[in-house]
C-alpha cells in the first residue's frame, strides 16, 4: 500500500513459552503491562505459531517462511540437529530494515542459526549473548558419570524422577531481596541492555529497531514480588487436567505417565503458579522497556510488538512445557502491537486467523520497502488501518519434527475444526466450538481406544472410505481440512508429500487439493 505510513523505530519484546490465554483480561495469570499495551493498541486474538518449540518459530519469525522452506525445523544447539542454520539465499526482515536505514540491535535469546550470530543479518549485539552460537560439547555423559551417584530416596514434594538421566523439578525456587531479579540471567544480558540501549537509540537521531527476547523455563527461579501474586491453593486445574488421553497418541500418554503424572494436584497447582509468576515477571520486564521508551519522548511514533515464539501446555491434559502433543495453548500465542500514530481505532481485537509467519512481512513494508512476494507470510498493515482484505487466509497450519526425536506431525485449524496427521500414530480430529478442551478426538471414536478388531473383514466389493470411518458430515470436513493442508504443503513445498504406501498415511493425499474447489 503506497500510503502506509513508517513508524519512527519498531520495538520487539519476544518471549518464549507463554500462551495467549495468559495474556487476556479474565484469565488469573497477571499480566497488566500486556492488556494496557493491547486497550493502547490492537491484539490478535487468533496468532499462531509454525511450530512447538523455538529454533523452528523464532527462524519463521525472522525470515516469513515455514520450516520447509527456511531450513530450520530442530534446536540448532542439539547435536540431534540435522540442519543448524538458514537455507543459503534466505532473507531474514532486519536486512530489510538495515537496507532501509533503520539501526538495529539485539538483546538476548537469538536462537535461529548455530552457524552465525545477530550481526550476520544487521543487528548489533548487545549484553553477554554475544555470538549466540553454542557447540554441543561431545562426551557429557562420560563427564557425568564422575559426579557422585544420588542417594535412593523417596519422590521430593515437586519433584519428577528420571532414572538415568537427572530428576527434576517442575517448577524452580522463590528467591528474596534487593537483588532478586539479577536471578533471571536474561534479566542481565538482555533487559538492562536492552533498556540502555532505548536511550542510546532515541538520542541518535535516526530511525531503530531494537529487539529484546528472554527464555522461559519451568524451573528458573523467580523473585518473591512475583509469586506472592499467586496462592497456589487458590489455583485452578484447567478442565481437561484429568483427560485420560485413551483416544489421544499414545507419547501423549507416555510424558504424561512417564513425567507430569507424577505430580499430585497440589503439586501442579504450585507448578502453574510458579510460571503465572515467570509469566508476570516478562510481563513486568515489557512495563519497564515502556517507561524507558516514555521518556525518550519517542513513544508516539514507536511501534511496539510483543510476541511469543510458541506457547505452554500448562497442564492442559496433564502436561506441561512444551512437545509434540498439538493442543491449542502449545500454538496458540499472543501478538500485541501499539502504535499510538499509526494504528486506526486502538483498543481492537483483531479476530483473523494470523501466524508467525506474518510480522516479518509488516516490518519490511512499514520500513517502506516491499516484501518479497512467495514469502510464507503476508503483511498485518490492511489490519492496524481496520482493514480486513477480502482474500485473507480462514485456516491456518503448522510444520514440526517433533522437537529433537522427529515425530512428523501436521495440523491444519479454522475457527471450528482441527485436524492433526500424525504420521507416528491415530490422527486427531476436534470440533473446536462443542469441544473447545480438546477432550474428544473424533477420528478415534472408538469406545475405549480401540481399532476394528477384523480390518480385514469387508468384502472386495464394498466401497472404501478411510479410516477410521466417519459420519457422512463429519467425513466432508475431514476431506476439506486435508485439502488445506495439502494447498499449503504444496505451496510451501514441505517435505510431507512421498507416496510410498507404508508412509502415505494422511487419509486423502495432495490430489485432493488439487481436485478441490480452493478455499482462501
Amino acid at each position: 500500500m503506497a500510503d502506509t505510513p513508517r513508524p519512527r523505530n519498531i520495538l520487539i519484546f519476544l518471549v518464549d513459552e507463554v500462551t495467549h490465554d495468559y495474556t487476556r483480561p479474565g484469565h488469573p495469570c497477571h499480566m497488566p503491562n500486556v492488556r494496557r499495551l493491547a486497550r493502547q493498541g490492537l491484539s490478535f486474538t487468533h496468532a499462531y505459531t509454525c511450530s512447538p518449540h523455538c529454533c523452528p518459530s523464532r527462524a519463521t519469525f525472522m525470515t516469513g517462511l515455514y520450516p520447509s522452506r527456511h531450513g530450520v525445523f530442530n534446536n540448532v544447539n542439539n547435536p540431534t540437529a540435522f540442519q543448524m542454520g538458514l537455507n543459503p539465499g534466505v532473507r531474514t526482515f532486519s536486512e530489510d530494515l538495515r537496507d532501509a536505514g533503520y539501526q538495529l540491535a539485539y538483546a538476548g535469546k537469538y536462537h535461529i542459526s548455530n552457524e552465525e550470530s545477530p550481526a550476520a543479518r544487521g543487528w548489533r549485539e548487545l549484553g553477554e549473548y554475544g555470538t549466540h552460537i553454542i557447540r554441543p560439547k561431545p562426551g557429557l555423559w562420560q563427564r557425568r558419570a564422575a559426579e557422585p551417584a544420588p542417594p535412593d530416596a523417596s519422590r521430593q514434594f515437586g519433584q519428577i524422577l528420571r532414572p538415568g538421566w537427572g530428576h527434576v523439578q517442575a517448577f524452580g525456587p522463590v528467591i528474596d531481596g534487593p537483588d532478586a531479579l539479577h536471578h533471571d540471567r536474561f534479566y542481565d544480558t538482555a533487559i538492562l541492555p536492552g533498556l540502555r540501549a532505548i536511550a542510546e537509540l532515541a538520542s541518535s537521531g535516526r530511525s531503530w529497531c531494537l529487539c529484546v527476547s528472554t527464555d522461559m523455563d519451568h524451573r528458573s527461579p523467580v523473585p518473591k514480588q512475583f509469586a506472592d501474586l499467586y496462592d497456589p491453593a487458590k489455583i485452578e486445574l484447567p478442565p481437561s487436567f484429568h483427560d485420560p488421553m485413551l483416544d489421544k497418541p499414545r507419547v501423549y500418554q507416555r510424558m504424561r505417565n512417564m513425567l507430569w503424572g507424577q505430580l499430585t494436584e497440589d503439586e501442579a497447582r504450585h507448578a502453574l503458579a510458579h510460571y503465572y509468576a515467570l509469566c508476570s515477571m516478562q510481563d513486568h520486564y515489557l512495563g519497564m522497556l515502556l517507561d524507558a521508551l516514555d521518556k525518550t519522548g519517542q513513544a508516539d511514533d514507536t511501534l511496539v510488538l510483543f510476541l511469543a515464539d510458541h506457547g505452554d501446555l500448562g497442564y492442559q491434559h496433564g502436561l506441561a512445557d512444551l512437545g509434540i502433543p498439538a493442543f491449542d495453548p502449545m500454538y496458540h500465542i499472543p501478538a500485541v502491537i501499539r502504535w499510538p500514530r499509526g494504528i486506526d481505532r486502538p483498543g481492537r481485537d483483531v479476530d483473523a486467523i494470523v501466524s508467525i509467519a506474518d510480522f516479518a512481512p509488516t516490518f519490511t513494508q512499514l520500513a517502506g520497502r516491499q516484501p518479497a512476494p512467495d514469502l510464507t507470510g503476508r503483511s498485518l498493515v490492511p489490519f492496524l488501518q481496520n482493514c480486513t482484505p477480502d482474500d485473507w487466509p480462514d485456516s491456518w497450519c503448522s510444520q514440526t519434527k517433533g522437537n529433537e526425536t522427529y515425530f512428523t506431525q501436521r495440523i491444519v485449524r479454522t475457527r471450528r475444526w482441527k485436524y492433526v496427521v500424525n504420521w507416528f500414530d491415530f490422527d486427531e480430529f476436534y470440533d473446536l466450538q462443542n469441544d473447545p478442551h480438546e477432550l474428544h478426538n473424533l477420528a478415534f471414536p472408538q469406545p475405549g481406544g480401540a481399532p476394528p478388531t477384523d480390518p480385514h473383514g469387508r468384502t472386495h466389493s464394498q466401497t472404501f472410505t478411510p479410516w477410521p470411518h466417519l459420519a457422512p458430515e463429519l467425513e466432508s470436513v475431514r476431506r476439506d481440512l486435508l485439502a488445506r493442508l495439502w494447498r499449503f504443503a504444496l505451496r510451501e513445498n514441505d517435505i510431507i508429500q512421498d507416496s510410498f504406501p507404508p508412509v502415505a498415511l494422511a487419509p486423502y493425499g495432495p490430489l485432493v487439493a488439487l481436485k478441490s474447489p480452493p478455499s482462501p
